[in-house]
């Protein structure tokens, strides 16, 4: 699933190439990419009609598409396969295309919805005063959010109780971050992912927090992460972040700190990646 930096990239080609357009039209061609929009296909699409869409948004890994002048916006959830593309008219319709936008100006592209699973979908929702679609507003600001707030961060993380890995992966302390990123942060980090979070203290909360950064804002640099043709930008480009992974999809190769071989371990019905030598576990209290 992508998270923060594929997002992202996706963010800033639809700013792009969609921002202050307006929908002519909109054509849902497979019901289950509208599921979460409750009210159905045909009242999505003539919910879209005429509006234009404004500075697309995100907060970790969710995407909306603002309608000015209202206070609605679409919700993107990409999901495992989820594509949004700006494609010129002529394009021959891809596949597993499930939603097509139609613009009302002379540019000649719209904007598609592909998902080869159809585990993702675009919905309309209100927005909250915060200007954020009210089914995410529950989500917390993710590390490249200017207002994160590093020292709630930390206080949250010593009051939660679980460990470190759990944490970065839970929407509620901090978004955005997902298996790939909280492996290769904490690689970084010199930490393992069972650390437990009340034995962390403030200069290591802020060091991993840098961590967290340095790689998102790295993959951003290079248009994300992608290990097969279902994540791309909104031109159908793949991103090549996987080439600079450190720990990640690393099993048996050596560590690019100490050539200890990389182990991987099954977690929480996904994998942790982790070099033993520079990531000791934490000790077993009897």
């Amino acid at each position: 699933m992508p998270e923060l930096p594929e997002v992202e990239v996706v963010r800033r080609g639809l700013e792009r190439w969609a921002a202050h357009r307006t929908v002519a039209d909109a054509e849902v061609l497979h019901p289950r990419a509208v599921r979460r929009h409750l009210a159905g296909a045909d009242d999505f699409a003539q919910r879209l009609k005429g509006h234009r869409i404004g500075v697309p948004s995100r907060r970790g890994k969710y995407l909306w598409l603002p309608l000015e002048d209202t206070d609605q916006a679409v919700l993107a959830h990409l999901g495992m396969s989820g594509q949004l593309l700006v494609q010129p008219h002529e394009a021959p319709d891809e596949k597993h295309l499930r939603i097509r936008v139609r613009f009302a100006d002379a540019l000649g592209t719209e904007l598609r919805f592909v998902d080869q699973r159809t585990f993702g979908g675009l919905s309309l929702h209100d927005t909250t005063a915060d200007g954020l679609p009210d089914v995410i507003a529950h989500i917390a600001r993710d590390p490249l959010d200017p207002l994160f707030d590093d020292e709630a961060f930390h206080r949250a993380l010593r009051r939660k109780r679980t460990t470190i890995k759990r944490a970065l992966l839970d929407q509620s302390l901090i978004s955005g971050v997902g298996n790939i990123y909280a492996d290769e942060a904490l690689w970084r980090s010199r930490l393992h992912y069972d650390r437990p979070t009340a034995t962390f203290t403030r200069p290591r909360t802020l060091q991993l927090l840098g961590h967290v950064r340095d790689v998102m804002n790295a993959a951003l640099a290079v248009g994300g992460t992608s290990f097969d043709s279902l994540y791309v930008n909104v031109n159908g480009e793949s991103g090549y972040f996987d080439r600079s992974l450190d720990a990640y999809g690393r099993e048996g190769l050596p560590c690019r700190r100490c050539a200890t071989p990389m182990r991987r371990r099954p977690w929480m019905n996904r994998s942790s990646y982790y070099c033993p030598k520079c990531q000791r576990p934490p000790r077993v209290t009897p």
